[in-house]
């Protein structure tokens, strides 16, 4: 598996939940999508990450459509623990029974157009630790028939990690970090146990690209033009120019050695923990072509990250 990974939120297109928040990024051109996704694998990108829930649906089928042959040429990640109505693209709710998570890998295998999903992950980020034990050795049933061949949960929370970490084949915990927000308990988590950390918002939601502007609203299908609670650094009316104001504070460090600032947010990962797998979106194929790019990089030095916690005061 590739040091990076494509996160495949974004490209399943605009959907939201039952009271019409947006929880997509916006309109997607799908042969775009496509080409990108066929552009990082050139490229040297073997890890994908979709969920069932994005675009309900449409993020997974973008993404088997744009893998075809190559299927085995890579790793695909998806999630499940979210209900939706695909015919009107809503979210509707979540289901934590292993009844559901049997019906919902049969869906994401026919709409990946695959056998297996090499990582399968829990999407509910506060679901029971009670109940995760219990789905967690339903993921292991689904190893043995050969439906997965490891799983994960993607929580911020390093004791319901935990639970599913004590796991004969979980590999991975998946995690929210980036440099403007550290997680040092879930890294060590990895550390501790050997799992790969896959971090999503590796670009704190695209303030790291280095493209963002104070108060430049953004579409009407975009989460970000109303963000919830746990989105953080923008405030309905566009990027929050304090969050700004910290990027722009870091760009000479993370664009050092010819880096554009997206590339030095994912080499500071890298530094970060030797189990950081970032997963930054793309809806592009120069996107994918920047992110990429990241990899011939590799990490920030030691001085370099130094110089990043001084700036940030941490």
């Amino acid at each position: 598996m590739s040091a990076l990974g494509f996160g495949c939120w974004a490209i399943g297109g605009e959907w939201q939940d039952a009271d019409g928040q947006p929880l997509g990024w916006g309109k997607v051109d799908d042969e775009e999508s496509v080409r990108a996704i066929r552009r990082a694998l050139d490229l040297g990108v073997t890890f994908f990450d979709t969920a069932d829930v994005y675009g309900t649906g449409h993020s997974e089928r973008v993404l088997g459509r744009a893998l075809g042959k190559r299927r085995d040429d890579v790793v695909v990640a998806t999630k499940w623990g979210n209900v939706f109505d695909a015919d009107t693209r809503t979210l509707t709710g979540g289901d934590d029974s292993p009844e559901h998570a049997r019906r919902a890998l049969t869906a994401s295998l026919r709409r990946l157009g695959t056998d297996r999903v090499d990582l399968y992950q829990l999407h509910l980020a506060d679901a029971d630790p009670v109940r995760a034990a219990e789905l967690r050795e339903v993921c292991e049933e689904f190893v043995r028939e050969g439906l997965i061949r490891a799983y994960a949960w993607s929580t911020d929370d390093p004791e319901r990690a935990a639970v599913f970490a004590r796991g004969e084949h979980c590999a991975a915990v998946q995690h929210m970090a980036n440099v403007l927000q550290d997680a040092p308990e879930m890294f060590a988590l990895g550390e501790e146990t050997g799992l790969a950390s896959v971090v999503r918002s590796p670009l704190a939601m695209g303030l790291l690209s280095g493209k963002r502007r104070a108060r430049r609203p953004l579409e009407a299908g975009d989460i970000r033009s109303r963000p919830p609670f746990w989105l953080q650094g923008f405030d309905g009316s566009g990027a929050d120019p304090a969050w700004l104001a910290r990027v722009d504070a870091l760009r000479d460090v993370l664009t050092s050695d010819g880096r554009t600032p997206a590339q030095g947010a994912l080499a500071w990962l890298w530094a970060r923990s030797p189990r950081a797998v970032p997963i930054p979106g793309f809806r592009s194929v120069a996107q994918a072509e920047e992110n990429a790019g990241a990899l011939e990089k590799g990490p920030l030095t030691e001085d370099q990250m130094a110089e990043v916690e001084r700036i940030l005061g941490r």
